[in-house]
Formats: C-alpha cells, sequence, structure tokens
C-alpha cells in the first residue's frame, strides 16, 4: 500500500487517546506517523525487507503496552506507538500487492519478508498494488474521523497525505514508464546495479 495509507493509519492508531489520554495525545499522534513511516525508509535499501519487520514489531509492540498502560509516561508511549505503527505497517504490506515495477500484473511472489522464517511471505493482494483505486479508498475512509478529531499541525498533514495520495493514485501506473525512461536508460551502467531489482527483470524480481 502507498505511504500515504500507512501514515494515516499510523496516526489512526493513537487517535483513541485524544479522548482517553489527552495529555499523552501528541506524543502519540506524532509516534504512530513516524511508525506508519519508518518501514519504507528501506524504499531503495531492500525494500519490504530492510527495515519491515511483521512479527518483530508486533511482538514487541504488544511487549510494550503493558508498560504504557502502568506506566505512562511520554517515552513508554512514543515507543508503544512507534513499534505499532511499524507493525501495521509491515503486516498490511502482506494483504498489498508484490515487489514488481508493475504490481498490477501479479508477477512477483514477494510482499514482505519474515525475518524469524527466513523467507518471504507471499502478496494476498487485497489490495492489488500501492495506488489502487482501493488502496485511495482506504485512505479516504482512514482519513474522515482524523479531520474531524485532529486539528493544527497534524490535520495539515492529514490534507496534506490526502492530496498526495490522490496525485499518486492519478499517476500510478504511469510511474514504471517514466522510471524506465529517465532513470533506467539514462543512468550509467554502474550506477544501474545500486537501483531495486524491479527496476531490471535481469536482477530479478
Amino acid at each position: 500500500m502507498m505511504l500515504p495509507t500507512h501514515a494515516l493509519v499510523g496516526l489512526a492508531l493513537a487517535l483513541p487517546l485524544v479522548i482517553l489520554a489527552p495529555e499523552f495525545a501528541g506524543v502519540a499522534l506524532t509516534a504512530g506517523l513516524l511508525g506508519g513511516i519508518l518501514p519504507d525508509l528501506d524504499m531503495y535499501l531492500g525494500h519490504r525487507k530492510t527495515l519491515h519487520y511483521p512479527v518483530y514489531y508486533s511482538v514487541l509492540g504488544v511487549a510494550v503496552v503493558p508498560f504504557a498502560v502502568l506506566l505512562p509516561t511520554a517515552a513508554t508511549i512514543a515507543a508503544t506507538f512507534l513499534l505499532l505503527g511499524a507493525a501495521v505497517h509491515s503486516v498490511m504490506d502482506i494483504f498489498g500487492g508484490g515487489l514488481e515495477l508493475r504490481p498490477w500484473e501479479a508477477t512477483s511472489s514477494r510482499a514482505v519478508y519474515d525475518h524469524r522464517r527466513g523467507r518471504w511471505l507471499a502478496p494476498r493482494r487485497w489490495v492489488r498494488y500501492d495506488g489502487a483505486p482501493e488502496d485511495l479508498l482506504l485512505s479516504l475512509g482512514i482519513a474522515v474521523p482524523l479531520l474531524i478529531a485532529l486539528d493544527g499541525v497534524l490535520r495539515l498533514i492529514v490534507g496534506a497525505a490526502l492530496v498526495v495520495a490522490v496525485v499518486y493514485t492519478a499517476v500510478r501506473r504511469l510511474l514504471p514508464t517514466i522510471a524506465e525512461v529517465l532513470v533506467v536508460r539514462t543512468l550509467p551502467d554502474r550506477f544501474l546495479v545500486l537501483l531495486p531489482a524491479r527496476y531490471g527483470p535481469e536482477r530479478g524480481t
């Protein structure tokens, strides 16, 4: 799924604290947002493997919840929602498309790497690919309660995420061709080897 969806989900995880513990809502929302973004920082360094840990993030996230409940501090709250945001992101990607350059073709058997078992998990394709119409609908559905409940900078972030989501969805199917024309065909060979495998069939999917 696309990054705006993950970011919005990370925010939504912390939304109950706006009512239940408003004194910690700001740190929880910020941590959830960052956790929702964190795994995709590996976009060009072993995507969905280097920073995606569907098992370990989940275990750590559940493990720190009691500390956040029994010893609520900015640190325990932040750690909890950062880990939960990253865990949900990593698990959500299993239900999306694969790692191929054109994921709507459904040619890749790799969704997210499971470090515990040492193997790739196959994509379920409930959301066919990042930027698919159903991905945008998911972003819109999550954004509505966030826009109602939040204000200030966080509301602006939600609005910006929606704009990015709409634009990304509109151009998603054009991006592989643009990448091939403007990047793959123009880069010197010594730089091409640095690109993710999906940019070159000879390096596999």
